[in-house]
């Protein structure tokens, strides 16, 4: 098993971002736990992956993953131009990667992620369980000589524990990008409650073929009231002893 407190790189992997207001901003704020609280107007973001080879990692080995998520208020990323955000769910097709963020209080789930590119249309879908869940659609270009980089902050939840930590990012986004669908396909499935409005009103995304980021070596233990007190710097394996910036590129309709 991989120890929870090694930071982990991935480089060069496929990476489509998209974010949403929700059909139901009221079922996706109920999602955001005390302690922190949801983004004035509710957004809901998604990230579909895939890591091809080994050699993109740094110990995680190839593996593909579909994160869900709320934007959250009062908390933002380095910078504090963008929200950070809390996970709702982790998808991933390898039992290490699924082991290894387990440990950092992700809410993981085994599945899988596909992003197939023809001509210039990508579909990314998302199963569990061998059932397809989510499915996305987007017209996508080519990358030239734009490179985005930042840190995204995201919060999960350990034996009672608010945790967060800054994912730093490098991106080659595409262009031109216009998401044409986000279908959510299963309505008795949890992830069901993350669905977005319709009409279909995207707040962001990218997509890119060379997107690198790290998984941190530690992780910071939160207060109970959002954007309160002091936050001191813990190791994911102390966390398990005791206890975004989310890319705002603006996508065409």
């Amino acid at each position: 098993m991989l120890d929870p407190a090694a930071p982990q790189l991935v480089v060069n992997s496929r990476f489509l971002h998209v974010s949403w207001l929700p059909a139901d901003p009221d079922a996706v704020a109920a999602l955001v736990p005390t302690g922190l609280r949801p983004h004035a107007e509710p957004r809901v973001f998604l990230g579909q992956c895939v890591v091809d080879d080994a050699s993109q990692t740094s110990g995680l080995g190839a593996y593909d993953l579909t994160y869900l998520g709320v934007s959250l208020d009062g908390v933002d990323a380095p910078g504090g131009a963008t929200p950070c955000g809390w996970w709702t769910h982790y998808i991933t097709s390898s039992e290490r990667v699924l082991g290894y963020v387990r440990m950092r209080g992700f809410p993981a789930y085994p599945g899988h992620t596909a992003l197939e590119v023809r001509a210039d249309t990508l579909v990314a879908e998302t199963e569990l369980d061998g059932v397809p869940v989510i499915r996305t659609r987007c017209r996508v270009g080519d990358t030239g000589h734009v490179i985005d980089s930042g840190q995204s902050r995201y919060f999960t939840r350990r034996d009672g524990q608010l945790l967060s930590s800054i994912y730093p990012y490098l991106i080659e986004p595409v262009s031109p990008f216009e998401i044409e669908s986000v279908e959510f396909l299963e309505p008795e499935h949890p992830v069901y409650a993350l669905r977005p409005a319709n009409p279909l009103t995207i707040v962001a995304g990218f997509y890119s073929p060379r997107a690198s980021f790290a998984y941190p070596g530690s992780l910071t233990v939160h207060p109970g009231d959002a954007g309160a007190g002091d936050r001191a710097e813990v190791s994911p394996a102390a966390a398990r002893r005791s206890t975004t910036r989310v890319v705002n590129r603006p996508a065409r309709r």
